[in-house]
């Protein structure tokens, strides 16, 4: 039985895979076409599974295409002079390769011009193209290079640029020249490379994007398992682990496994939203490599913490551009892409939750206040006779807590201010849902200006939206947008909290029903200076 990959490649033997039909298709056309190919992306996002799958698919559909696949991993501590020595090993070792699997043979020419040729720079190597096309099939059957590298941008920075310009030379040589087509693949654009600050060599380049899966291809994958084992996920599931991943396919794939594999749900039920809270609240919780990735990345400049706080913050958002250092780098590590509307958004709800908690201080100083004293450890108080949480009580008690605090929450550690708010609530909710024994996760996908906290207790959901305060308008139309999000999600009532960090803020709590859906509002107001910083009164 085939299983879910989360760990490198994946082989379709081995993995449910997702065929990709169209980007292959995609990707084929422009090797027939004789295109420079660049495909650059973040770890992790499927690239070396997916050119590799196009390759098998361009074999298949036309044999005289002669595929040789590099992987330049080893090479970034390399001097040059050692690069082309051992590229030269793995092109030649790659050609035998291709006539094994063909189960075919070179001939003895071509044998003797493999153990002697010599490939020492850049221009050698083009030579080396040269001279091996003179040995492959003419005319009505000829054959056609396609040379395709993994993890480039490990290549070594002094050969890059004359590697580069080599490529550029075969490019525009002519219409048949060695090798037909290139497929360059890593996770820094050559641009970003930065060899030296100069107009790019390899100005040919034919920019690919291999896209997140979509919502049919989650289900295609989902479904090779339901079709091999007979167990099925509920629609809402499905959906669902679109939503929360985007479809950030090892984000998908690791969802799927702790579902199949690490759950212990009989084959014989569907699986079900129960399943999928449980399986949703271990990922969010594990230290799997993609999250490891992501937290690393995101710590290792100290101005992503701001700039990560001003997308979640912001109404209006920050326009995606590539040409500023810290979106280029947030977007190269897979962290934010470019929205619908030319703005920064980040990846998934997954991605933002995990955000917030890096940045959330280890202790704020203020824990111990978050409850009355005499509250139930376990958070009774807060709970009806039915079992449900009392929401409107429990957020009572968080603006009141605010206001207990004061000025004191302006000295949350390595807290920008205009996002202590929400690092309080987020914590302060945190703390109960797990007294009560429920879950929390982030459902807005963008973070923009908003953030949708959902809270699962008892099968029973829990949703707060929060925001900062933007004027009078925005704040009006946020209620009709949790409301519509209300409608969606089949819940009946909601709450809003909007911090208001003006200085003579406008503190409210407001209950009212919207298009059908009950809607509690709190405008809670924010302490702008500590006392010594006011003006004296003597």
């Amino acid at each position: 039985m085939r299983r879910f990959g989360t760990q490198g490649r994946v082989y379709p033997d081995k993995h449910y895979v997702v065929a990709r039909a169209e980007e292959v298709a995609d990707f084929i056309d422009r090797i027939k076409d004789g295109r420079y190919i660049v495909l650059f992306a973040p770890r992790q996002t499927g690239k070396t599974t997916f050119f590799r799958l196009a390759l098998d698919a361009l074999a298949i559909q036309d044999p005289t295409y002669f595929p040789i696949q590099l992987n330049f991993e080893e090479y970034e501590d390399y001097d040059p002079a050692s690069f082309y020595a051992s590229l030269r090993k793995e092109i030649c070792k790659e050609i035998e390769r291709v006539f094994q699997k063909r189960e075919t043979h070179p001939s003895d020419e071509l044998a003797r011009f493999l153990v002697n040729a010599e490939i020492t720079d850049h221009v050698s190597m083009r030579e080396f193209f040269e001279e091996f096309a003179k040995f492959l099939p003419q005319g009505t059957h000829s054959q056609r290079v396609v040379l395709t590298i993994d993890e480039f941008d490990a290549i070594p920075r002094a050969a890059l640029k004359g590697f580069l310009r080599s490529l550029r030379y075969i490019y525009l040589s002519g219409q048949i020249r060695c090798p037909h087509s290139v497929g360059i693949v890593g996770v820094k654009g050559i641009a970003q490379l930065n060899y030296d600050r100069s107009i790019s060599p390899f100005n040919i380049q034919d920019e690919f994007h291999l896209p997140s899966f979509t919502l049919e291809q989650v289900q295609e994958l989902l479904g090779q398992y339901t079709d091999e084992v007979g167990q099925a996920f509920a629609p809402t599931v499905i959906a669902s682990i679109h939503k929360q991943t985007a479809g950030q396919p090892v984000l998908v794939n690791r969802f799927a496994q702790i579902l199949t594999e690490e759950m212990d749900i009989p084959k014989t039920e569907t699986i079900t939203m129960a399943h999928w809270t449980t399986a949703h609240a271990q990922l969010l919780e594990e230290s799997n490599v993609n999250i490891t990735h992501l937290t690393t990345n995101i710590r290792k400049d100290p101005r992503f913490e701001n700039f990560l706080m001003r997308i979640m913050e912001r109404d209006e958002g920050i326009a995606f551009n590539l040409r500023n250092d810290i979106i280029s780098e947030l977007a190269t590590y897979g962290v934010i892409k470019e929205g619908a509307d030319g703005m920064c958004e980040i990846l998934n709800p997954i991605y933002l939750y995990c955000i917030m908690q890096v940045f959330k201080p280890l202790v704020n100083g203020l824990e111990q206040e978050y409850f009355p004293e005499e509250t139930d450890d376990e958070g009774r108080e807060y709970l009806t006779s039915a079992g449900r949480i009392d929401m409107a009580s429990l957020l009572d008690n968080f603006r009141d807590f605010i206001a207990r605090a004061g000025f004191r929450i302006l000295q949350v550690p390595d807290t920008p201010q205009e996002s202590v708010g929400r690092h309080l609530l987020l914590a302060y909710l945190d703390e109960f849902v797990r007294r009560v024994g429920g879950v929390m996760h982030i459902e807005v996908q963008t973070g923009r200006g908003r953030m949708d906290l959902l809270i699962s207790h008892n099968q029973r959901k829990y949703i707060v939206e929060t925001k900062i305060w933007r004027g009078e308008s925005r704040y009006q139309s946020g209620k009709k947008q949790l409301a519509a999000y209300l409608k969606l999600e089949g819940v009946t009532d909601g709450y809003y909290v909007v911090f208001d960090h003006r200085q003579t803020p406008d503190p409210r709590i407001e209950t009212e029903t919207l298009d059908g859906v009950a809607i509690r509002s709190y405008v809670i107001p924010v302490i702008q200076e500590a006392p010594s910083n006011f003006p004296s009164t003597t």
